[in-house]
């Protein structure tokens, strides 16, 4: 097995998104193949425990505060109704239960209420993953002691273009987070959205700062943009089928270790889509018919994508 690399320049990527198509997927299915099971996928379930009221002002967020989007406040779940929501998670097959809430930055007062349903999710012996917005590095401290496996925080995209995207938080802001939860032994799951407006070199900048991390993410959620009307992004032009399929690609060959989940914009993906995803490197999903607040594919609708596609669903890792 080769070394992890954590030294990427951003000519080297750049280099391999030139590459001529097939070339490249032919790297990165290879590559995948040293290191995964090239049909076996990891499904996680994603629940939004907080919806709305957020105060950053992400352009692509419906959640934000800034914008009139027609999304309802509400205040963060019951214990006991996301627990039963995981329950139902665990009996459609998921593995990984995350749960997030649109918050800046948690209070101590909020993680308190977190942790409960942190260890209840554990104790059904799925992992557990949340999204919180930035931790200070007590509170990475604290989630690691109630026995979180993942934390999402993902930088969205190039320290070039993240200005043009969202102005309360900078770059650093994200960056900082991801330290102090590597620093507490937390797995990250950290990747971007495709389709802020970015070119393809901020893609390539955007996957450096992800493999140049002291560990790669275990995690690398590669989001497709679902414009929300009222957002600022509401009208930006997405990326094509195969810029899409290519940064997958090249995350694999990046970060051969670490898990590459489709997550928003598959319900617009076809069975063609998919199936290039897979060969590229993509080996987990969210499953459920709703991510966060965007349409998703449904568990019926996977399961015969699976099936037609001969891929089999990663077992239960049981604590």
């Amino acid at each position: 097995m080769k070394e992890l690399k954590h030294d990427w320049e951003l000519t080297e990527v750049e280099g391999l998104f030139a590459l001529s198509f097939n070339d490249l997927l032919f790297q990165a299915h290879t590559i995948h193949r040293e290191n995964f099971n090239p049909n076996q996928v990891q499904v996680s379930s994603l629940l939004n425990i907080k919806i709305g009221a957020c105060p950053e002002d992400c352009s692509y967020c419906s959640q934000s505060s800034k914008y009139d989007t027609g999304l309802k406040r509400e205040k963060l779940m019951e214990v006991d109704v996301v627990l039963s929501q995981a329950q139902e998670a665990k009996c459609n097959g998921a593995t990984r239960f995350c749960m997030g809430a649109a918050w800046r930055n948690p209070t101590d007062k909020s993680l308190d209420k977190i942790i409960p349903m942190i260890q209840g999710v554990n104790a059904m012996g799925m992992e557990t993953c949340v999204t919180l917005g930035m931790l200070t590095q007590e509170q990475a401290f604290t989630l690691k002691e109630a026995g979180l496996d993942y934390y999402n925080h993902n930088i969205d995209t190039s320290e070039e273009n993240y200005s043009n995207v969202i102005t309360t938080r900078n770059f650093q802001d994200r960056l900082n987070t991801l330290e102090f939860v590597q620093n507490a032994d937390i797995n990250i799951c950290s990747g971007g959205i495709l389709g802020l407006g970015e070119e393809q070199v901020d893609r390539a900048s955007m996957l450096c700062s992800l493999a140049n991390l002291k560990q790669h993410p275990s995690s690398i959620p590669l989001n497709l943009l679902v414009p929300i009307p009222g957002t600022p992004f509401e009208r930006i032009e997405p990326p094509t089928e195969s810029e899409f399929v290519r940064t997958i690609a090249v995350a694999r060959i990046m970060m051969p270790e670490s898990v590459i989940r489709l997550s928003a914009g598959r319900a617009e993906m076809g069975e063609a889509m998919h199936a290039l995803c897979f060969f590229a490197g993509a080996n987990s999903i969210f499953y459920g018919d709703k991510l966060l607040t965007t349409d998703n594919s449904d568990t019926n609708t996977d399961q015969i994508l699976f099936e037609r596609l001969g891929i089999n669903q990663q077992l239960l890792n049981v604590h």
